[in-house]
């Protein structure tokens, strides 16, 4: 398809965006979006800030009507705006349920993945508000415009937050959108392999990647159910992937949680409460960075799908399964003594002259300290699959990050050097699936913006 078959008219684009309190009750209605901001000059950055909205009004930990601790028999009363200053579903309060979809396009038309985008942008502005897609009254010889299991749940605290893979931009060496000069060069290789990996090509990276949380599993199984039936014809599902019971905190008013090796994970990751200098440092894409001009408050998301050898760690002493983490199992305090949130000290000795944190131990490893300070957003979950042929557990850990740039911030922490040779830790992991994408900054208001 030719580039010039997008006519290039001008809009006035604006930062103003949706308060909590304009946050649609019973509608949904996405302001005028034409073709030229989605793919061409406004951009990646406005098609995804306007595809699926951001954090607008909610402050970090405030959602509509809401305070981010309240009673579980409230949970699902919460509901997030979809506009923002940045998307939902990074630095929100990190909800319980989730469920992940890659997205292949199946057309290089433009205006038909334009179309989609428009289409996804109203049904997850109605469905983070706790509507259906559309109106479910339809007449009975046509089939509904939601699915509907998610009928009288509420928002359930519902976060879509969307990001673009490599391949997006450029596949088999093909500039399909006539977009692949706005790539990110930290889109670029994807990355690299890591020991103890048994990829599964089929269930890597994609075109598109969604991600779906909320209080309830079925909620965010609607959402991603819906977003796919949208797509037929545009885009196809690569993979999909259900967490439950988060396995990341971002805010320290969240109770660490533990995962399936029973130890809690992410203790010295970002929390909302860091200073924005902070954050922005580690999370936050800035627009003197590559790709800046596009994705400035956006994010790159990184994840791993990691199958955890239970049986394996079930037999280990508490002692090395302790000296394994770095961490205490009961309490979460490094080894070097504490609470949970104490620094580790990895300079201090036991009365055997040894250090009390194993320089190889999980901790040490992967700590800031010994990564240059880097550090990034951490918004896991545990997966369960049943069980193999023998038996075993078919469990683990949906790796899943948020940061500034993979190649600073976690790349280096991952790395086969660091995270597979060393670390003792890949004895019980093995690594399935392997993905990167660019979450977008958040939805921004187009006025005057006229449609082709």
């Amino acid at each position: 398809m030719s580039k010039d078959s997008v006519n290039h008219h001008s809009e006035e684009v604006t930062d103003e965006v949706a308060s909590s309190e304009e946050t649609p009750k019973n509608t949904a209605k996405v302001p005028g979006i034409s073709r030229r901001n989605v793919l061409i000059g406004g951009g990646i950055a406005a098609l995804a800030g306007i595809g699926i909205g951001g954090m607008g009004g909610f402050a970090y930990g405030k959602s509509k009507g809401e305070a981010a601790g309240q009673a579980a028999s409230d949970v699902m009363k919460i509901s997030y705006p979809f506009r923002g200053k940045h998307q939902p579903g990074i630095l929100t309060p990190q909800q319980q349920q989730m469920m992940m979809a890659a997205y292949d396009l199946t057309t290089e038309n433009r205006d038909l993945v334009i179309q989609l985008l428009k289409d996804w942008s109203l049904a997850a502005e109605r469905m983070m508000a706790g509507n259906p897609v559309n109106d479910p009254k339809v007449p009975k010889l046509a089939p509904p415009d939601d699915t509907g299991e998610a009928y009288d749940l509420g928002p359930g605290a519902l976060t879509i937050t969307i990001g673009f893979g490599e391949s997006f931009f450029l596949k088999d060496g093909k500039d399909r959108l006539g977009i692949a000069d706005r790539m990110p060069e930290p889109l670029k290789g994807g990355i690299p392999r890591m020991a103890a990996e048994k990829l599964d090509p089929d269930q890597c990276y994609g075109d598109i990647v969604v991600q779906a949380c909320s209080e309830d599993p079925m909620i965010s199984m609607h959402a991603i159910h819906n977003l796919s039936r949208l797509a037929f014809g545009t885009a196809t599902v690569r993979w999909t992937q259900l967490g439950y019971g988060r396995t990341s905190s971002t805010s320290t008013g969240q109770k660490t949680p533990r995962n399936l090796f029973g130890f809690k994970d992410g203790t010295s990751n970002i929390k909302k409460e860091d200073s924005d200098a902070e954050i922005n440092k580690h999370l936050w894409i800035q627009p003197g960075d590559s790709g800046g001009k596009y994705f400035a408050g956006g994010s790159y998301l990184c994840t791993r799908k990691i199958k955890q050898m239970m049986e394996v760690w079930d037999e280990l002493v508490l002692q090395e399964q302790e000296d394994t983490i770095g961490r205490d199992k009961l309490e979460g305090a490094p080894q070097s003594g504490g609470t949970e949130f104490t620094d580790p000290d990895f300079e201090k000795k036991g009365e055997d002259g040894e250090p009390l944190i194993p320089l190889d131990s999980h901790l040490a490893m992967v700590h800031p300290d010994h990564n240059g300070g880097a550090r990034m957003l951490r918004r896991g979950y545990n997966y369960m699959e049943g069980t193999d042929s023998l038996g075993r557990l078919e469990g683990g850990l949906m790796f899943i990050a948020y940061v500034r740039n993979p190649q600073t911030n976690f790349i280096p922490i991952s790395e086969e050097d660091v995270w597979g040779r060393h670390d003792r830790i890949p004895a019980a992991y093995s690594h399935q699936y392997v993905g990167n994408a660019a979450r977008c900054r958040a939805g921004r208001r187009l006025r005057g913006a006229k449609t082709l």
